[in-house]
């Protein structure tokens, strides 16, 4: 029950950090953003939200722009949850896109060869 209570958890904040994001924060032009996954704590004190950045040289800038905003975000989500506690969010650098990204190079360079 826990369980599964956490995965509802990491949806809903996915979907209104999300929403939020589109709406109330500007990067830089030629700059997707994108959140790829959120991970909440079994407690609800903490929640990763994992990003996403293409170009990936603008990573470090949008994390920044992020954590700028960080304090505004958590107001709003503290707002339109209707539950408690509310994890505090904190934005990581999604790593494993980067991965997946070299695998499927790999896989290509192979089936070409």
């Amino acid at each position: 029950m826990a369980k599964n209570r956490i995965l509802q958890v990491n949806e809903l904040i996915k979907r209104e950090l999300s929403k939020l994001i589109l709406k109330e924060i500007e990067f830089p032009k030629d700059t997707l953003v994108t959140i790829t996954r959120v991970q909440t704590s079994s407690n609800l004190i903490q929640t990763k939200v994992y990003v996403s950045v293409i170009p990936e040289n603008q990573t470090p800038r949008i994390l920044q722009i992020l954590n700028q905003q960080i304090f505004n975000l958590q107001q709003i989500i503290n707002k339109r949850l209707k539950m408690r506690p509310i994890p505090k969010i904190k934005f990581v650098e999604e790593k494993e896109t980067g991965k997946a990204e070299r695998v499927e190079k790999l896989l290509e360079k192979i089936k070409n060869n």
